[in-house]
């Protein structure tokens, strides 16, 4: 079927338009000067920590404006092979414009879903938990897949990633593992991804070749930033202290310095075992600790929101995604119908298409942050 150029690409100027519009352009421009100015300050690396805030929050800065504002010529250029391939009959030029075109909406689309999240605490970096669910040795290998697959999601968007913390199983897999994925909005990317995963397969672990339906929980946070208001008082948290352990139990770590902190009136417990010194571990456990008591405060205001309104229905369903490789391969989202037939490239990390459909889904449902 031909592609209709003159009413497609009035479409892309349009959608465009829009996008700048709620990105706010000249809002952004004044950002990256900030940005710059402080980068260039000769101080800067004195405190590293915060050098590496500025410099990524200005590299991604910059990288957002650039893409934009490409687009422009991008679709300027399209203007004119279209019109040279016409004018010149040439099959492959039209071929060339129709997979540009692609490319541009394509773009587009990922822009336009950015600009769906305008909730308090989108723009930060996320904090992601796996727990292995019902499912015994099956559901902790599925811990560990879910795991690589953000990482590779991440991975190919050039995101840093940090494991925080890891508990291996006895057997295969994972019994838990938080990471942090740093780059902007984040959180309201794979904030989505929050619930219960199924996997459906022939366990590669039951020596009859059975099939076995397996479950993994995903949590996702915000990382809370130090200018954050969670004051914790000290007789709320008992920290324990132990020696990180690795595939096995074995001992990665002659000292005590890893951290256990409970968060007493919730029973909220972070592990940190990732940083080299104790003291490093507990500022870490510390953070995704104030992180995750931010969220139940934001939870809680939800529900006496829905209660107020009279609307006491979950959002959020027991089992959000199957993953099914056996008897037929699919994956589907139960909330929004969106499923891809290649489980193999989802695992390795090709999740946009859920990731855009859940942030329209959560739109369209009215539970976006406000």
């Amino acid at each position: 079927m031909s592609v209709d150029f003159s009413a497609e690409i009035p479409a892309l100027r349009a959608t465009l338009t829009s996008i700048e519009k709620v990105t706010d352009m000249d809002a952004l421009k004044k950002r990256i000067a900030v940005l710059e100015e402080q980068a260039a300050a000769p101080d800067l690396w004195d405190d590293p920590e915060s050098a590496q805030k500025v410099t990524s929050q200005m590299s991604h800065a910059q990288a957002e404006f650039r893409r934009i504002n490409d687009l422009e010529s991008r679709i300027d250029d399209l203007e004119i092979m279209v019109e040279l391939a016409e004018e010149e009959n040439d099959s492959d030029a039209r071929h060339e414009a129709e997979k540009e075109l692609a490319s541009i909406r394509k773009t587009l689309e990922e822009l336009e879903v950015r600009t769906l999240l305008s909730g308090e605490y989108d723009e930060r970096s996320a904090v992601i938990t796996i727990r292995a669910g019902a499912g015994g040795v099956d559901a902790a290998d599925f811990a560990e897949i879910l795991m690589r697959m953000y990482l590779r999601w991440a991975e190919h968007r050039g995101y840093p990633t940090k494991v925080m913390d890891t508990s291996y199983a006895e057997e295969a897999g994972l019994k838990s593992v938080t990471f942090e994925v740093d780059a902007p909005y984040a959180y309201g990317t794979l904030s989505v991804e929050g619930g219960t995963h199924r996997l459906v397969r022939i366990s590669p672990f039951d020596n009859q070749g059975r099939r076995q339906t397996s479950f993994a929980a995903v949590e996702v946070i915000p990382l809370i930033e130090s200018t954050d208001s969670i004051e914790i008082p000290e007789n709320e948290l008992k920290v324990d202290v132990f020696r990180s352990s690795g595939p096995g139990g074995q001992s990665v770590n002659t000292t005590d310095s890893a951290v256990r902190m409970t968060h007493i009136p919730t029973g909220i417990v972070v592990s940190m075992q990732d940083e080299k010194s104790q003291i490093q571990n507990r500022a870490a456990a510390l953070r995704v600790m104030q992180s995750r008591l931010l969220l139940v405060k934001k939870q809680e205001e939800d529900a006496k929101r829905k209660e107020l309104a009279g609307d006491v229905k979950a959002s959020w369903g027991d089992q959000m995604r199957s993953y099914v490789l056996n008897p037929y391969q699919m994956v589907k989202d139960l909330r929004t119908e969106y499923s891809e037939g290649n489980p193999q490239s989802v695992f390795d990390g090709e999740i946009d298409g859920f990731l855009e459909a859940g942030i329209r889904w959560r739109v369209g449902q009215g539970t976006s942050e406000d």
